[in-house]
């Protein structure tokens, strides 16, 4: 653990690249395999099963601290971290220990299977064996929320320095439904294993904002241009079975089970790239009718029926069992079309069309029209680029519509975790409905720090009453709240849902009583719900 614990420490006190490589390329050329095995695994978001609740960690860390359980709770807003908060207040370790970071995982594992008392037992056992960093890494394997600023791709660069393998294919390999308890770093890294093959996606090509004016990419003869959807990104596997792949890496094959049926219709050894939306038999439904599959681990047939899926392919990176990610796009695209052009109507995959345009001013016109097509916007791509791995710049590009936005008006606000502990920045946000105001959304990003720390005084004075860790305050500021989409919502009491909502700008210049109503959000609601 103090291996680990050094190696967390390195990261966290420095924002430069190269010194988290070098300490992550070293950490991977000396430890032991299991504790490699198992820093891949967390730095890739595959965290150790919680195995205690946080109610118990903060009655057992208040009872070893002395201190009354309120006072912790009072402590844990300011902090911002529980685990960070437990490792502060628990007296001074009388014991040491050199075990490993493996050897704490395993102890976590083993206890699902035995008593709450014994829990406690090895618990604070450990606390008086481990110093304030190890208690506080230790703490975030315990509840599960183990997160650290560094990227996979940073991981994965930093691996490929201390194993001298290729980091694209180091990538490849990380890619799939592993954990430490399915495979050993020998396997997952040093050996090839044909059987992971079968399922295991491509790392995924991300695109960038496109942020200057399309003109300044040069010709558009040398572009391609699709709809950006507004689904689910997803590979599609067909080998010696089928495999669904999200973009986060989750294997989502039982939650759609359409996709079955591709193998009747694609031969083994293809890989699609592409997004899964709901589809009315024409064209995409709205994003909503997505979200109640998304979390589905089963589908009953009445939502099989309501809410039927596709994939709209627009990439091919495997074909005939190669890969074939190397080739330009526009090689890329005509075997995709080729493959799908003769499928059947029925089959549930069917090639993303690409838009045809002969200026950036065409373009621009038809990307206003994204909204009626249930896209986000467009997806720019050069014709001659490789399908490369992560978020890179200058061949791909996101050329996403202007937010939608209303005004509303601040009444409830909540302190922020961990940096921002110490600041309001959650709020709820409320319209007019006749002369009163109705809460319709929360956000709590858009702002800069500056403005963080002015509502936060701003609140402090003006708190009206307190429900737990929330305030209640004066109905006094506008915000203009930006987001992606809207949707009816029986679950809220306005009726009505955002996607993706943050603070675009705070109105100092607007009076509440010229904040949006819940009317405007309802004609919002049938323009593009």
């Amino acid at each position: 653990m103090k291996r680990f614990s050094a190696l967390f420490s390195a990261i966290d006190q420095s924002t430069k690249t190269t010194v988290k490589t070098k300490a992550l390329a070293e950490f991977f050329a000396t430890a032991p395999d299991e504790d490699k095995l198992w820093t891949i695994a967390l730095f890739s978001g595959r965290r150790p099963k919680r195995a205690v609740t946080t109610t118990q960690l903060r009655e057992w860390a208040a009872e070893v601290a002395g201190i009354p359980l309120w006072l912790l709770e009072e402590s844990y807003p300011i902090v911002g971290d529980l685990a960070e908060t437990i490792a502060l207040i628990l007296p001074e370790a009388t014991q040491t220990s050199d075990h490993s970071l493996s050897h704490w995982i395993n102890t976590l594992h083993a206890l699902h299977d035995i008593p709450a008392e014994d829990r406690k037992a090895q618990i604070l056992a450990a606390w008086d064996q481990l110093d304030p960093t190890e208690r506080f890494l230790f703490n975030k394997l315990i509840t599960g929320g183990f997160r650290i600023g560094v990227s996979r791709k940073l991981m994965t660069r930093a691996l490929a320095q201390a194993t001298g393998q290729d980091e694209a294919e180091l990538a490849h390999k990380l890619m799939g439904d592993w954990t430490p308890a399915t495979t050993t770093y020998a396997s997952l890294i040093e050996a090839d294993d044909p059987a992971a093959a079968q399922s295991r996606p491509y790392p995924f090509y991300l695109a960038h904002q496109l942020e200057d004016a399309p003109e300044n990419l040069g010709a558009p003869s040398d572009w391609q241009a699709e709809w950006k959807w507004d689904g689910i990104r997803g590979q599609l596997i067909i080998r010696d079975e089928h495999h669904l792949w999200s973009r986060g890496e989750e294997l989502i094959t039982d939650r759609f089970p359409e996709f079955a049926r591709a193998r009747d219709f694609l031969p083994k050894g293809t890989v699609l790239d592409g997004e899964i939306v709901t589809w009315d038999g024409t064209a995409p439904m709205p994003f909503s009718t997505l979200q109640p599959r998304i979390t589905r681990k089963t589908v009953p047939k009445k939502l099989l029926k309501e809410a039927p899926v596709i994939l709209l392919a627009y990439d091919l990176l495997e074909h005939q069992g190669q890969d074939i990610r190397n080739q330009p796009l526009e090689q890329r695209r005509a075997a995709l079309e080729t493959l799908l052009d003769a499928m059947s109507s029925d089959a549930p995959v069917r090639a993303s069309p690409a838009i045809t345009f002969d200026s950036w001013e065409n373009l621009k016109a038809l990307r206003q029209t994204s909204r009626e097509m249930r896209a986000e916007g467009l997806m720019l791509k050069r014709k001659a680029s490789p399908y490369l791995a992560g978020r890179k710049k200058g061949d791909w590009w996101k050329w996403k519509l202007d937010p939608l936005t209303i005004d509303a008006v601040m009444i409830y606000a909540q302190q922020g975790h961990g940096r921002r502990a110490n600041l309001f920045t959650d709020f709820t946000f409320a319209v007019w409905k006749g002369n009163e105001l109705v809460p319709f959304t929360k956000a709590y990003s858009g702002l800069t720090d500056k403005e963080f720390a002015q509502i936060t005084a701003w609140v402090r004075r003006n708190t009206q009453a307190r429900f737990g860790p929330v305030r209640q305050v004066t109905p006094e500021h506008v915000f203009e709240i930006a987001f992606e989409g809207i949707q009816a919502s029986p679950r809220h009491k306005s009726g009505i849902a955002l996607r993706f909502p943050r603070m675009a700008r705070w109105r100092q210049d607007k009076p509440v009583q010229e904040a949006n109503t819940l009317d405007d959000l309802h004609a919002m609601l049938a323009t593009y719900g």
